[in-house]
């Protein structure tokens, strides 16, 4: 799977750490930045990633900041994109088996790296249930187009 990464200087060194993850894994990635621990704004990297998982480039991301709250929302303005912002496994489970999560977003600053990368673990091999599930993606994504 490709996976897009995108992270601010909080999430640098997470980042980092999935990265290795994901190699061992087999994954692939695109790195959207950032590339240090200076001082940078986390809607661009965020929205970077949320563009490749939207065009298709991508089939999943993953974008970390100090709190995961504000690179998720950034992710989120990209259409087409269910980023959910998560602290725990069952967390990253329940979003990808009711939500069809596209990407997951991680708090660097809360969630330490072995529970981030098995979230990533667990996010990354769940699949979506579909059924009365896919019902509510469906009507959830309308709203983009203003509906409800």
């Amino acid at each position: 799977m490709n996976i897009a990464l995108g992270c601010d200087h909080g999430g640098y060194a997470l980042k980092q750490d999935i990265i290795r993850l994901l190699e061992k894994l087999g994954h692939t990635y695109e790195d959207f930045g950032c590339d240090s621990t200076d001082s940078c704004d986390y809607p661009d990297f965020g929205a970077a990633a949320a563009r490749a998982v939207a065009d298709g480039r991508c089939e999943r991301g993953i974008v970390l900041c100090t709190t995961g709250i504000g690179i998720s929302i950034s992710a989120n303005k990209i259409r087409g994109i269910r980023c959910a912002h998560c602290a725990d496994c069952l967390e990253a489970e329940m979003t990808r088996r009711h939500n069809d999560a596209n990407m997951l977003a991680i708090g660097a600053g809360f969630t330490g790296r072995s529970m981030a990368e098995r979230m990533v673990e667990v996010f990354l091999s769940t699949e979506f249930e579909g059924g009365r599930h896919a019902r509510r993606v469906e009507k959830m994504m309308a709203l983009e187009n203003g509906a409800g």
